[in-house]
This record gives C-alpha cells, structure tokens and sequence, in this order.
C-alpha cells in the first residue's frame, strides 16, 4: 500500500510530492493527462514568499534561470514596487506554469517520486485503515492518504462532500491564443462590460487575448465562435481569428472550500480555492498549501505526530488564502471602466502613494505578511522567520546542517541590507526591534 496519493500534477501536486518525498515518505502522483507539456501559457509567475519556500528547498535558483525577474506586482493597474520589502527575492518571477511544472518535475524526479500519467481518478472509498482509489480502466488503488491537487473541477474535492462556498459570479471572460490576420494591437482596455486585453505570445505567431462576455455564461466550453463574437463586442472586429492554439472560460466567482479535509482524504490549491486569475495568486497560494500541509501529512504517516495535527492545515490555510481572495474580489470588482468604478480606483492609487498602505498591500499579494493565529504573545508570533545571514565562530557550525536526507539551501555570502520588519495591515502589532 502505498503511503500517499496525490492526484494531480501542477504545481500544487508536485511541490506536495517534493515535500513528503524528503521526509522519506512513499508517494505516487497520479496525472490524468498523458504529456507533461501544457497548451498555451495558464499562469504566469509569482511573487516573493513563494520564492523563499522554494529557496529553503534549495531549488529557487532553478526557477530564476528558467524564467525572469521582473517589478509587476499591482494592485488593479497601480504598480506596487516591492525592492524595500524585507525579503532576498524583491520581486515577481515571469514564468509560464509549463515551465514551473517541467522545473518541479526534474525535482520530484531526482526524489525517486513516481509520477502515473494517463490515470484518470474516477472517485474513491475511504475506511479507518485507507483509502481505495478509483481510476477508469483499472483496479482501484490503496493508500493511506489521498491529497486532491486536481484543479477547480476536483473530483476528489466533489467525490468527499466538500462544498466551495463564497461569491457567486457576476461576469464571464475568455482567455484564449489564437492567430489573426489583422493587426491585433496590444494593450488593456476597460468599458462598462469588463476589461479586454491583447497581448503578443513570445516565440509564437499568435496574440493572447482576454475578454469579457457581454452576458454571463458558464458551463459549456468556449469555442472560436464565442470568441469571435465577444472580441467584435470589444474591440468592433474579430481581428480574424482562427486556428486557436487554446481557448477557455473563467468567472469573477471566488469561492474556498468549506473544508479542507475529509477523513484520510485532503485538498490542496485550486481544488480548495477557485478565484480569477487577477494578481497572480493561483501558482503561490497552491505552494504555500503543499508546504504547509507536507511536514504535517509526513509526521502523521511516520507515527511521529498525532491525526490532529492534519486540521491545523486548514486552521492555518484557511484564512490566509481567505484574505488573498478578498484582495482578489476587489480588484475583480474594479475591472470595468465606468465613470464610478474610475472614481474608486483613482482614490486607491492616490492611497497607495503612501508607504502604509502600499506596504500592507504589497505583504498581502507577495505573501511576506503571513501571520498564523498562535495566540497571545510577542508581535512576531506566528509571522515567517526573516532570511538573515547567520556569523558563527565556525563555518559551517555543525549545528546548523541540515539533516542528510533535506537538500541544504545554497550558501549565501552577502548580507541583508534590511531590518526585518513585519508586514500587515495599518494598526496591527509591529515589532521596534529586528527578529
């Protein structure tokens, strides 16, 4: 029997596979696509705490050559400029989810974790001892735990029960690439319907688009047809679209699962929250699930910890990524371009001209501002610990290596050139003295 399954190899599943597999846990990802190659771009980066986990597992420097630092955090439009956050990694990484995935595969790979492709999971069956798990064309499979990383539509997610509650949506949009004839040109543009978008594909002859459907309309795939329309609605052509690499359909919805575990059986990333693409968040939020959930799930497969320690998952996940997806709703809300909706955003940008402001926005959509509720006690509690040079007498203090099996971070020779200071919102604890 295996000791976990996780379904789904994106982001999510992987990192999660990565974790238990350097605490020596026996793990199998399952991946209902039978090539790890992506059609089209889907996400496009992160910003900076998912950076610093992916840095203490030594693999940052992987992603930072596979992809490109850029300054492009904002909020609805209003640049956000991060180089005073106190972090290494004072900015956004531009990289498309094919190569975060192919950089996360290479890793799982050297940890000996197997990864099934052409495995459809159809459901499952959970007794005191495991977890059978149901694929087409084949027998069920046992394990001791199943991890749903399985995006939006979960099955594992819908299979145990657990509801998606939360903002129900107002507007459609389709993002698709596709190749023209016209001249596309690039650029964003609000009206009373939403926000419309062209952009140039790197290394390809197609233009990326994003519009937003004059009604609303979920459910049925999106075809060429739909897009044609909605591009004439926004732009009064069709720009003469044709042979789409890629098409799809997502709402302003932002919901979160009322649960975040059933039994043996847990969620993870998009499978336990769902939300527009607005900022950024979908790659982040999904690491910072798997990290958070990976010690604890190994703990418990060890017999080191307690089955208790499983609900502090979501005690903890849960209201981080709940203020995220508030951040998002609102910056959703703000994508039309009539003369009151402007109005709201101009008083945002003329806020966010001060440090307060535009610091605590910054710590929400970069992550540096995680703050777990532990309790009374000192300002710091619960806050990430700063990345901060050690001065030992000794180098290296053998007090300070890393267990043989856990890779070490690589070695750094400069300092910090700031005061760790923590995040939030204005009026929260601050802390006068470094940690």
């Amino acid at each position: 029997m295996t000791e976990v399954i996780v379904v789904g190899a994106g982001p999510t599943g992987l990192m999660l596979a990565g974790e238990l597999a350097l605490a020596g846990v026996d793990v199998t990802v399952l991946e209902r696509r039978t090539s790890a190659g992506l059609v089209g771009t889907r996400a496009r980066g992160f910003h900076a705490r998912t950076i610093e986990l992916l840095d203490q597992r030594g693999i940052a420097d992987r992603f930072l050559a596979a992809g490109q630092t850029v300054q492009a955090l904002a909020f609805d439009g209003t640049p956000l400029p991060v180089a005073d956050l106190p972090t290494r990694h004072p900015y956004t990484l531009a990289l498309g989810q094919s190569g975060v995935e192919e950089v996360l595969l290479g890793w799982v790979e050297e940890l000996g974790v197997p990864v099934r492709r052409g495995v459809e999971v159809t459901g499952f069956t959970q007794d005191d001892g495991g977890v059978d798990v149901h694929v087409a064309d084949d027998a069920p499979l046992r394990t001791a735990y199943l991890v749903g990383a399985d995006g939006g539509r979960s099955v594992v997610r819908r299979t145990a029960g657990i509801e998606l509650v939360g903002a129900e949506p107002t507007r459609s949009h389709l993002i698709a690439e596709v190749a023209v004839t016209e001249e596309a040109p690039p650029g964003i543009r609000l009206d009373e319907v939403g926000i419309h978008a062209v952009n140039a594909v790197p290394g390809a002859p197609t233009v990326g688009v994003v519009v937003t459907e004059q009604e609303l309309r979920t459910g049925a795939e999106p075809s060429l047809a739909d897009l044609r329309t909605a591009l004439v609605a926004a732009f009064g052509t069709d720009f003469g679209a044709h042979d789409p690499t890629w098409i799809s359909r997502f709402t302003d919805a932002v919901r979160q699962a009322s649960a975040y575990r059933s039994g043996r059986v847990l969620i993870a990333g998009d499978a336990a929250h769902v939300h527009p693409p607005t900022g950024g968040q979908g790659i982040g939020l999904g690491v910072q699930d798997a990290v958070n959930l990976g010690w604890k799930l190994a703990q418990v497969v060890r017999g080191d910890s307690p089955d208790a320690l499983l609900d502090t998952y979501r005690a903890e996940r849960h209201p981080a990524t709940a203020r995220v997806l508030g951040n998002v709703t609102v910056q959703a809300l703000l994508q039309r371009g009539d003369a009151r909706t402007g109005a709201v955003r101009d008083t945002f940008a003329e806020l966010l001209a001060f440090d307060q402001p535009r610091l605590a926005l910054a710590g929400l959509l970069t992550g540096l501002d995680i703050h777990l509720d532990l309790g009374d006690g000192h300002p710091l509690l619960g806050r990430r610990v700063p990345d901060l040079d050690l001065v030992t007498p000794r180098r290296p203090d053998p007090r300070l290596r890393a267990p043989p099996r856990r890779p070490a971070a690589p070695a750094r020779a400069r300092r910090t050139r700031h005061r760790h200071r923590p995040l939030g919102r204005p009026g929260a604890p601050r802390s006068r003295r470094p940690a």
